[in-house]
């Protein structure tokens, strides 16, 4: 059943006439999900520190946002999170998430690097990945700049966000450049989607009636794959890679309401098989997109909880 939290936010969306994201232009879809985190978002935190920062990218800087936690003495070197928001690889800024980036850094003790990759469907597949990598890689190299350890390094996000990061993980381990290789410590999957098809059950059980549905997630992925791109590419669907074997330890966390439920836990079992320890959390009476939404979604702030306990108990000594 789903909580009567979130059923009352889905009404309430409703008695609004929350327009469908699939119905928007992506500049509409984008200044609309600015606007609504007012409704449903903690207040932001206070922080230790917060630097703007312009990272060099494959194709111009790059927008990103660095936290410090609160209580954290300026000379210390804390273990870093490079977070990717979620938002379709269409919609979403440093802004949609940076609540959420403050709670993770606060409750976990992590330093946070909040990235903003590039959007498509102006920059498509893989522009986002793309960035994603290379803002990765500045992070591990530039740690020492932000008071941060390269050997207690992750890489987390949400949704799209969380499919950057399992398809970063990927590529760290198979590839590296001149600066050598990228060690990432563990993987945050928070709801990711990991396989473009759109075969599993979930996008057709929970396709209608819980704010993300099968229209928007066709919205999404039709404007993030240029026409005659294969949906198996493992940098999309990071769960049709040929091997998970030598991957970072990894949360990956669900809705039990969402369409992408069941390829994360297909992606959490794939780890496992791999070899790797993947722990597997599902929320099954919330939606897609509720870490967020902290103010009006007590299981929220639960799993942001969750979330950063595992970060500490990965990253701490």
């Amino acid at each position: 059943m789903l909580h009567p939290q979130a059923q009352a936010l889905i009404d309430l969306l409703v008695a609004h006439g929350l327009p469908p994201t699939h119905t928007l232009t992506p500049a509409e879809a984008r200044a609309f999900y600015r606007e609504r985190r007012a409704l449903t978002q903690p207040a932001p935190p206070d922080v230790a520190e917060l630097r703007e920062l312009r990272l060099p990218g494959p194709a111009g800087e790059l927008a990103a946002r660095a936290y410090r936690p609160l209580g954290a003495r300026p000379e210390a070197v804390l273990p870093v999170l490079v977070y990717f928001h979620g938002g379709g690889w269409v919609i979403g800024d440093l802004d949609t998430h940076d609540t959420l980036c403050r709670e993770l850094a606060n409750a976990s003790g992590c330093a946070v690097v909040s990235v903003d990759y590039r959007l498509a469907p102006e920059h498509p597949f893989p522009a986002a990945f793309d960035d994603a990598l290379a803002a990765t890689r500045w992070v591990a190299r530039h740690a020492g700049e932000l008071g941060a350890d390269p050997t207690r390094l992750a890489v987390g996000g949400d949704s799209a966000g969380g499919n950057l990061a399992a398809a970063v993980a990927l590529a760290a381990r198979d590839d590296s450049d001149a600066g050598g290789p990228l060690p990432i410590a563990f993987q945050l999957l928070i709801y990711p989607a990991t396989d473009m098809r759109r075969g599993h059950g979930s996008h057709q059980r929970n396709g209608q009636g819980y704010i993300l549905t099968r229209e928007t997630m066709d919205y999404f992925i039709g404007h993030y794959l240029p026409p005659g791109t294969s949906p198996t590419d493992w940098r999309g669907s990071p769960l049709l890679a040929a091997s998970h074997v030598g991957l970072p330890p990894a949360l990956v966390l669900t809705a039990g309401f969402d369409p992408l439920v069941d390829e994360g836990l297909d992606y959490a079992r794939a780890l496992t098989a791999g070899g790797s320890r993947a722990s597997y959390v599902c929320f099954g009476r919330q939606i897609h997109g509720f870490i967020t939404m902290g103010r009006v979604l007590d299981e929220a702030n639960s799993a942001v909880a969750l979330c950063a306990t595992e970060l500490r108990r990965a990253l701490t000594p």
